[in-house]
């Protein structure tokens, strides 16, 4: 689902007009599919007080039109106009033609609020370029009091939340909590850029008659990963299929102090459907991983003193027997000069293609995954992004980011689209920048972003976990954008659904996998 600014947005409904969809069909179709979602929302409409504030341009009147259905299906409706609308109105007319009662002021009646079940901001929608001032401003603050009834209104926004930011996510400091936006034709970038994400609460895209194609041809390059387009993405699984049809994942990972990371990431490729996987540990560790997992195969890596890969851990995995078809490194590998010298011999050495005879693994042309341990060490080495021969697929945190980058986490978290966009052009990878709402860019390609903040997550492990499904899939021949993306929708799905049966606090990443063949099941079905 593509992802607009306020500038796209404005540009498609030209165009809409352009090809026969007037801005007035628009309007009349955007207002009911409000009123019929706030009538779900309700459980129902009738008897229901419902208080619209009603601005003064295009979201006023969209507003306008939904109070009109909503009053038709029974509903108590109130529109307070907090800005003057035009002198000639038809929308306000027919509200009014239709019982709405309508309050021409810009002040709030004291208990207003606290009588209401509903209330739909149609204020300002994508308009706002200043700060919220006057009866704007004390009708949104009213909204943050109204939330603190012991029987609060339900809060929906038209569009976007008033005194949020359509393009960057910025609020005003007076912009309150909404329950559910409701985004209009396509969702505005603001809506999944924090701030501005938990200021909209659940998100909602209305369709309201737009021309299909119109974004496209706008070239818009930002989407938003839906389970349509994440359930198309999976791996077929025939009948007549056997282990080796669905590849071979070489998880190289852990360290002494990290072992679990080990276990985490090859147990996650397994249950995303890996035909094989392949565990490879510093010798300390596979005691540990091969204990809890008995499905990985395990290959022994030399460790150096302080429990990690020694750099010479290079030379048995091109020597190993097993033909991989993708490859993960880094998670809970450590950092020092070893391991860097490890991850250089092992992903950029063409010498070892001429020592294997040209029949080895051949590891420098596979797919691979970089995470955690591995992006830290990567940053060491000069000129990698020059030196890659395979499709490199990075999975940094913002903090990470921010050690390869050299930029601060502030300015990555600023504009995570941009950065994400900006640096894997730069580097020529697949890049899944981590995080409430996470973001995977790869060079000439839309910008998707998974609509999901899951605090649960926020513990050690669930990066490991991220990065042996994402292996899994490229192991199953998706190409790294659509294994990324796909793997980040299936990791959030797991998670949801454990939180959902736990809570979100106390989430441990191990909780994860038993959750994955159930979040693939259910994804499968989606296309049904």
């Amino acid at each position: 689902m593509k992802v607009v600014t306020a500038a796209q947005m404005v540009a498609i409904e030209q165009a809409s007009t352009r090809v026969g969809v007037s801005t007035d069909a628009l309007m009349e179709s955007a207002g009911l599919e409000v009123a019929k979602a706030a009538r779900e929302e309700l459980g129902g409409a009738a008897g229901v007080r419902v208080v619209v504030l009603v601005g003064p341009g295009n979201n006023g009147a969209d507003g306008l039109v939904a109070a009109r259905h909503l009053r038709r299906w029974g509903a108590e409706t109130v529109c307070c106009l907090l800005a003057g609308r035009p002198e000639s109105d038809p929308k306000l007319e027919l509200a009014r033609q239709y019982g709405v009662e309508i309050l021409d002021g810009p002040e709030l009646p004291d208990g207003l609020l606290r009588r209401s079940g509903l209330v739909l901001d149609a204020v300002l929608g994508t308009g706002r370029s200043r700060p919220l001032a006057g009866p704007v401003r004390e009708a949104m603050l009213a909204l943050r009091r109204a939330r603190e009834l012991a029987r609060p209104p339900l809060l929906l926004a038209l569009d976007l939340p008033t005194g949020l930011n359509a393009d960057t996510g910025e609020v005003d400091p007076a912009c309150p909590r909404f329950d559910a936006t409701l985004a209009l034709g396509y969702p505005k970038a603001g809506l999944l850029n924090f701030p501005g994400a938990e200021r909209a609460g659940r998100l909602r895209v209305l369709d309201i008659g737009i021309p299909p194609g119109l974004a496209e041809e706008r070239a818009v390059d930002l989407e938003m990963l839906t389970p349509q387009w994440a359930a198309a993405q999976l791996p077929p699984r025939p009948p007549d299929s056997h282990k080796g049809t669905y590849g071979h994942a070489l998880v190289i990972a852990g360290s002494r102090h990290y072992p679990g990371a080990a276990y985490l990431a090859s147990q996650a490729s397994v249950r995303t459907g890996a035909g094989l996987t392949t565990l490879a540990s510093p010798e300390g560790v596979y005691a540990v991983a091969a204990a809890k997992g008995a499905e990985a195969i395990h290959l022994p890596l030399p460790p150096d003193a302080d429990g990690r890969i020694d750099s010479a851990g290079a030379t048995v995995i091109h020597g190993a027997e097993g033909r991989y078809t993708a490859g993960l490194v880094g998670c809970g590998m450590g950092q020092s000069e070893e391991t860097a010298e490890f991850l250089d011999r092992l992903l950029f050495d063409t010498e070892f293609d001429r020592w294997l005879g040209g029949y080895g693994n051949r590891l420098p042309e596979l797919p691979i995954v970089i995470d955690a341990d591995g992006l830290n060490n990567l940053s060491r080495i000069g000129g990698w992004s020059q030196r890659a021969t395979s499709a490199l697929l990075l999975t940094p945190h913002p903090g990470e980011m921010s050690t390869l980058t050299g930029l601060s986490v502030a300015e990555i978290q600023s504009d995570r689209v941009a950065a994400a966009r900006e640096w894997a052009g730069r580097w020529g990878v697949t890049l899944v920048l981590k995080g409430a709402h996470t973001v995977i860019a790869s060079p000439g390609l839309p910008v998707r972003i998974a609509p999901f903040a899951n605090p649960g997550l926020a513990t050690g492990g669930t990066g490991d976990v991220l990065s042996g499904v994402i292996v899994a899939l490229l192991a199953q021949g998706l190409p790294p954008p659509a294994a990324a993306a796909c793997g980040v929708w299936l990791h959030a799905a797991a998670a949801r659904s454990v939180t959902a049966r736990l809570g979100d606090t106390g989430l441990a990443a191990s909780d994860l996998l038993e959750a994955l063949p159930p979040a693939i099941a259910t994804l499968r079905r989606a296309t049904l």
